[in-house]
């Protein structure tokens, strides 16, 4: 997939532009021509043992000068005069191992003290944001408490994803109990999701196989009703999609996070499933008896709307991980994937003032490639990995204090990513133009 073939190459003069677009051209191309012609005495294609010379800028005769056979295979690393676009939809040149090997040893060290400490500073902020807005009761405070909050509870979420990959110690009960005490005070199955995030970064790029964010094949697409493609793909609820997916999964899927029947799981898997099920449903009663005691407006207050804004975060920040880049970015089937094409398809984000509040999970590459590292080792390994990386590595976009311009990017990627191609091994996204007219119509 990744060699450039020229099938036909004749002695017939070239045109004298070849023009390209970055946009709106066949990303899985296999055949590429590119003609410099900024009125140089030469003309120079991508390969460069293939020459076109003209004797003048009016009268152009071609004399085809080929030093090596006609099949050209490129070579790693290759200068082929100016520089070849870059197709992110083949295989690298790199191998796992090699960015393993690139990765200092102590990035792999889990310090179970310092990931305990990270744990003791979000409870305390938590608790002691809650304390501030009941004392104050004001509606100035309000909502910067539900945002403040909202945040916390997403960095809670974080920690208890860190617990799930085992990367917060190497004690399997130390991040099972840490793990369900986290998870479960902001209503998220432990185990449950903890299992099918697992299989989330075991595929992650494979159009059936992968478990959340997936495209939509253009048949199962095709088949959703207007209200259910709306909602799908019209603001704000993609960004309220989580516990929704939690209970129902993602179209096209079956099973729920808190059946241990559901086809998520398997057997042996029943009863880690049946104990964070229960840890959330003991979550949901106490939050009903603090309604009793508090009343419901004050367990909405300080609860209820923290936790939709912690359900926006984590959908905007795991979508905009694997969707929203300036180019189209694949998805495999078949053996065209692999674990580390599929991982290399995802995205880094830089969240400005928020990257520390939840713990860097915006270095999300490295994260996704080798989940066992902690996340307080994640920018220092994604920095050494760069290097094996190449133009495989998405430089993000640096944020401002907040990470506003990425909403610009979550509205574009729903504007445009809404399906890819029932057939081929290498797929793009495609854009539905009927979705986006009928959504300007109704506003």
């Amino acid at each position: 997939m990744a060699s450039f073939i020229i099938s036909e190459c004749g002695l017939k003069p070239l045109p004298h532009i070849i023009h390209r677009p970055r946009t709106g051209a066949n990303p899985t191309s296999k055949t590429r021509f590119f003609v410099n012609s900024n009125n140089s005495s030469s003309t120079d294609l991508i390969f460069p043992s293939l020459k076109f010379t003209t004797s003048s800028s009016k009268h152009r005769n071609w004399g085809l000068k080929v030093s090596v056979p006609l099949r050209v295979a490129p070579t790693d690393g290759e200068e082929r005069g100016e520089a070849a676009e870059f197709d992110p939809g083949t295989a690298p040149p790199f191998k796992l191992a090699d960015i393993r090997a690139a990765i200092p040893k102590h990035c792999w060290v889990k310090d179970p003290w310092r990931s305990m400490s990270y744990v003791v500073r979000d409870v305390v902020v938590v608790f002691g944001l809650a304390a501030t807005a009941a004392y104050l009761n004001n509606w100035v405070v309000w909502p910067l408490y539900w945002a403040a909050q909202g945040t916390m509870f997403w960095a809670l979420f974080v920690l208890g994803h860190d617990c799930g990959h085992g990367s917060f110690s190497n004690n399997l009960k130390l991040n099972s109990v840490v793990g369900h005490l986290l998870h479960s005070s902001i209503l998220v199955p432990y185990h449950g999701w903890r299992i099918s995030h697992r299989t989330h970064h075991q595929n992650h790029g494979h159009v059936e196989n992968d478990e959340s964010w997936h495209p939509l094949p253009e048949k199962i697409y095709k088949s959703l009703d207007n209200v259910t493609r709306s909602l799908r793909f019209g603001l704000p609820f993609p960004m309220l999609a989580y516990p929704f997916y939690l209970w129902n999964r993602s179209p096209g899927k079956t099973g729920s996070h808190f059946d241990p029947k559901s086809d998520l799981f398997v057997p042996s898997e029943m009863k880690d499933v049946i104990t964070s099920t229960v840890c959330w449903t003991a979550m949901a009663a106490l939050l009903v008896g603090l309604s009793f005691v508090m009343g419901p407006i004050q367990v909405l207050k300080l609860y209820g709307v923290p936790y939709w804004i912690f359900v926006m975060w984590l959908d905007f920040v795991t979508y905009l991980h694997h969707h929203g880049h300036e180019e189209k970015l694949p998805w495999y089937r078949g053996k065209e994937w692999s674990y580390l094409r599929g991982g290399l398809t995802t995205l880094d984000r830089d969240y400005g003032w928020i990257n520390n509040v939840h713990h860097d999970i915006g270095t999300h590459v490295v994260h996704h490639l080798f989940p066992q590292i902690p996340h307080y080792h994640l920018v220092e390994a994604t920095e050494a990995a760069k290097p094996i990386f190449g133009k495989y590595y998405r430089e993000p976009k640096i944020s401002g204090p907040l990470p506003f311009h990425l909403i610009g990017s979550l509205i574009r990627s729903l504007k445009k990513d809404h399906y890819v191609s029932d057939t081929g091994d290498v797929v793009y996204y495609q854009t539905d133009p009927e979705l986006n007219s009928s959504s300007s119509k109704s506003r």
